[in-house]
C-alpha cells in the first residue's frame, strides 16, 4: 500500500490519527509518527504539531515591513504585483510575513460577506471543544437526535459528525442555501457515510447546528470570544451578524460572516502558528495540522472533474495537494469562498495571504492564483 494511501486511512480513522514524517501526509507539519497530545479523559488525542515559524504578533494594528529586501523580498516585484491587482475585481489582499504586512492593497478594513470561508473558521472553532470531550467527533446524526425536514434515511443517520466536517457524510438532503455540489450527488442512501467526498452545504450547515447543539453557545458568540477578542480583531461587529437560508428546505441554516481583510489575516497566522497567539494557545495542540492535512486527496474527489485540479479537501479547509500542485504552495493550504474570499496559509514562506471582493463584483480563482504566484515569484532570498 502506497504511503499517501496509509495516510488517507490514518486521516480517516477519527483521531487515531497519527501523522507521519512525511509529505506524503500532513503536507503542511512535519511531527514524529504517532505523537500525540494528552488530554482529559474522555476527550480524543491531537496530533503534535511541528513547531511553529518565528515572527512577532500584531498588536491594536499590523506593523509593516519597510524595506522588503530584509525579508528576502524583491521590492520592484511587489510594485509590479500591485500594477496587477489594480487589473482584478479585488476589493483588498494582504500578505503577512513573520507576522508584519509585506504587501496591502485596497481597503483592508472593509467589512463584508465571508461566503464559504465562514466553514473553515467553524473548523477552528471546533477544537477546543473537540479536546474537552464537549463534542463527540464519533456520534452519529442518530445518537444526537438530528434530523432534517421531510425526514432523513435510516442510513444518513448513521453519518457522524466527522462525515460533516470532512464532507463525508453521504447525505444528500437539500441544504438551506445554494453555492455547493448537491446538484452532482449521488442518489440519496447509496453512500454508506464517510467513504464519499462531496462538497455539500448541507453538511457544513449541519456541523454548525451540531456546535450549537453540543455546546450550547451560538456560532457567533463563540467567534466573538473565542477568535475576534483573543486575535484583537480591528473590525470585528458581533451585532450584524445574522444566519440565513430557507427553512422550508432544510432545518440548518447558513452561519455566514462578516469580517474585514485585515482581521481574515489574524485568522490566517493563527493556523500558521499552530494556534498560539502571542504566547498564549487558542487552539489545541496540533489541531490546525489536523483540520489543514489532506482526508480526501485530489484522486477522490468529486465529482470527477475536480480530480484534474490541484486540491484534495480537508477539514472544512482546501489542501494543494496531487501532481498539479504550483511550485511554492506545496504543503499550502487555503479557505476558499465565493466571489473571491480567501484565507491562504503557505508554511514554507512563513506567509498569510487574505484577499475579499465585495459580492457586488467578483474575482475567479484564476486571479487570485496569479496573486498567488506573483507573491512566490517576488522570494528573492538573499539574492535581493
Amino acid at each position: 500500500m502506497s504511503l499517501r494511501r496509509i495516510c488517507h486511512r490514518l486521516s480517516r480513522s477519527v483521531f487515531a490519527l497519527a501523522l507521519v514524517a512525511s509529505a506524503g501526509c500532513a503536507q503542511n507539519a512535519s511531527v514524529d509518527s504517532g505523537a500525540q497530545v494528552a488530554t482529559r479523559p474522555g476527550a480524543t488525542p491531537i496530533p503534535a504539531a511541528a513547531p511553529a515559524v518565528g515572527g512577532v504578533f500584531p498588536g491594536e494594528a499590523w506593523d509593516r515591513i519597510d524595506r522588503p529586501e530584509t525579508v528576502g523580498y524583491s521590492r520592484r516585484a511587489l510594485a509590479e504585483l500591485h500594477d496587477y491587482v489594480d487589473q482584478l475585481n479585488t476589493t483588498a489582499v494582504m500578505a503577512i510575513v513573520g507576522g508584519q504586512v509585506l504587501f496591502e492593497h485596497g481597503p483592508v478594513d472593509s467589512l463584508s460577506y465571508l461566503a464559504s470561508v465562514r466553514k473553515s473558521i467553524l473548523a477552528m472553532l471546533y477544537g477546543n471543544y473537540v479536546e474537552d470531550g464537549t463534542i463527540d467527533l464519533e456520534a452519529t446524526l442518530d445518537d444526537l437526535g438530528m434530523d432534517d425536514v421531510g425526514g432523513l434515511l435510516p442510513i444518513e443517520r448513521r453519518a457522524r459528525v466527522y462525515d460533516l466536517i470532512t464532507a463525508r457524510s453521504g447525505v444528500y438532503h437539500p441544504a438551506s442555501n445554494p453555492g455547493d455540489n448537491l446538484a452532482d450527488a449521488p442518489p440519496r442512501g447509496s453512500q454508506e457515510p464517510g467513504t464519499y467526498q462531496l462538497y455539500s452545504n448541507w453538511d457544513f450547515n449541519a456541523a454548525g447546528a451540531v456546535f450549537e447543539l453540543t455546546t450550547s453557545r451560538n456560532i457567533y458568540d463563540a467567534l466573538q470570544t473565542d477568535l475576534a477578542e483573543p486575535l484583537r480583531f480591528q473590525d470585528f461587529d458581533r451585532s450584524i451578524h445574522r444566519k440565513s437560508g430557507d427553512p422550508s428546505r432544510s432545518r440548518n441554516l447558513a452561519y455566514h460572516m462578516t469580517l474585514s481583510t485585515r482581521d481574515m489575516a489574524r485568522i490566517g497566522y493563527l493556523m500558521l502558528r499552530d494556534g498560539v497567539w502571542d504566547g498564549r494557545r487558542l487552539l489545541p495542540e496540533g489541531w490546525a495540522a489536523k483540520i489543514s492535512a489532506v482526508v480526501t486527496p485530489v484522486e477522490e474527489m468529486h465529482p470527477e472533474p475536480m480530480r484534474d485540479g490541484e486540491f484534495g479537501y480537508g477539514t472544512m479547509w482546501w489542501i494543494w495537494d496531487g501532481p498539479n500542485v504550483p511550485a511554492g504552495l506545496e504543503g499550502a493550504y487555503t479557505a476558499r469562498g465565493a466571489y473571491g474570499q480567501f484565507i491562504t496559509v503557505i508554511p514554507g514562506l512563513g506567509m498569510v495571504v487574505s484577499h475579499k471582493t465585495v459580492p457586488d463584483a467578483q474575482t475567479p480563482w484564476s486571479d487570485y492564483s496569479g496573486i498567488l504566484s506573483r507573491l512566490v515569484d517576488a522570494r528573492c532570498g538573499t539574492r535581493c
